[in-house]
């Protein structure tokens, strides 16, 4: 168990899961700069990504669209290292050395999500609020922030609002480890699909596709929550004071959700998802393609047993 757990094979994966995340976001920043715009500033009209791009950088300047790129990649490394290390460590316990099933990736997806959030969730918080640091909002309601960096916005965070407040949007960030678990899920099952009885190597148009096609499914399905995450951890919103933790977040949650609708309608809950789609589709499909690249080339490198890894 120990020796699964603290394997180089699990480390080999967080690493190339962590590598490859952050080199795809890098490219793709700018269109998560918008999906984040649009989900946090509701009296910013909903238009194409180009167009809201150029609204940006015409009035915060050309290097706008890249504001709160380092907290955002340093969170990112950090959260699919953990991600990665959890999801392999906890297949190779719990498979040993048997064929997996998409129930089984989902499974422990979800398990490895929950270690990931209760972990990451403060770094998320932080750089939700870094990200968003300088822009100029539609909404006159928002309070603006002034965080020298990384470190003080932790400081000031724990100071005025207390130290529950690096887990704002905790809850829904639970219910979204459904995102990276369905996304697992597909991901692995069209890749055993494609690979079908004799292990290979994917190619990098087949490895591509799959990983835009996983993250597609994962991201439609979980949006609404993703962008009530969003509010939440811009620390906007005031929660109404309850008794118990998981029944105010639970109306907060409601109450976010049912004013987006009587505001906007239903399609309200998925404005942005087209910068969103846009974003992490491209990411993740990058994400997943340099990951097995590098993962497949440092297990050739270390002499470790790649055709142990391919069989699951």
């Amino acid at each position: 168990m120990s020796f699964e757990v603290f394997s180089y094979e699990s480390l080999v994966h967080a690493v190339s899961g962590a590598v490859g995340s952050v080199t795809a976001m890098t490219v793709f920043f700018p269109l998560d700069t918008a999906r984040l715009r649009l989900q946090v500033d509701e009296n910013r009209k909903a238009k194409s990504t180009p167009a809201i791009l150029l609204e940006i950088m015409k009035e915060e300047g050309l290097l706008a669209p890249y504001r709160g790129w380092f907290p955002v990649i340093c969170s990112l490394c950090c959260s699919n290292f953990v991600y990665f290390y959890c999801f392999h460590s906890l297949k190779a316990c719990w498979l040993k050395g048997k064929q997996s099933a998409p129930s089984t990736d989902l499974i422990i997806g979800i398990v490895a999500g929950v270690v990931n959030v209760l972990v990451t969730t403060p770094l998320w918080v932080v750089n939700t609020r870094l990200k968003l640091q300088g822009s100029k909002f539609r909404n006159a309601d928002i309070r603006l922030t002034n965080y020298s960096g990384i470190l003080d916005a932790f400081v000031q965070i724990i100071r005025d609002e207390g130290v529950g407040a690096l887990w704002n949007g905790t809850f829904p960030s639970l219910l979204l480890v459904l995102n990276p678990a369905i996304q697992f899920m597909i991901y692995e099952a069209l890749k055993r699909h494609l690979r079908g009885a004799e292990p290979r190597d994917l190619s990098s148009v087949e490895v591509f596709i799959i990983g835009a096609v996983a993250k597609a499914v994962a991201t439609t399905v979980t949006y609404p929550l993703q962008t009530i995450q969003s509010i939440l951890r811009f620390g906007q919103f005031k929660e109404t004071p309850d008794a118990s933790k998981l029944l105010s977040s639970v109306r907060t949650i409601r109450c976010l959700l049912v004013n987006r609708v009587r505001k906007y309608g239903m399609l309200g809950l998925f404005k942005g998802l087209e910068a969103k789609l846009l974003q992490t589709v491209l990411t993740a499909a990058l994400m997943f393609l340099l990951y097995e690249k590098i993962a497949s080339c440092t297990f050739r490198v270390m002499g470790l047993s790649h055709n142990h890894y391919k069989k699951h």
